[in-house]
């Protein structure tokens, strides 16, 4: 089986809102009853985070995912930006597991600043 490392129970993440993992270069959204899993860099201009305080990734209504230093707008299912400067690029997808115990868990090897030795085998 693949390690993973959790992030957060399910329950932890409501309809409409985000959680940075800054640690981990990533972010997770709840839209449409889905979890994303994303990259925390704007396409627009290298590695910049797009939250300008913690956890505040996406617009005031909670549909977009906002970057707050050029004011891109990405879709939170697709990672499309729609409006900004870097209108047409995407957030890089990172790849989660959802688990029966009801957990949020990063896949092993997804994302080069992780420590592998952070991940546990699931059995």
């Amino acid at each position: 089986m693949k390690a993973t490392l959790q992030l957060c129970a399910q329950s932890e993440l409501l309809e409409g809102c985000a959680r940075g993992f800054p640690e981990h270069g990533i972010f997770i959204v709840r839209h449409t009853g889905q979890v994303y899993a994303w990259r925390d860099a704007c396409p627009h201009y290298g590695d910049t985070p797009l939250a300008w305080r913690r956890d505040a990734y996406l617009n005031v209504d909670g549909t977009r995912i906002v970057c707050a230093a050029h004011g891109a707008q990405f879709e939170p299912d697709t990672g499309l930006c729609i409006i900004g400067p870097c209108l047409g690029q995407a957030l890089i997808r990172v790849p989660i597991v959802l688990t029966d115990k009801g957990q949020i868990e990063l896949e092993s090897g997804t994302q080069p600043n992780i420590d592998p030795d952070a991940f546990q085998e699931n059995h």
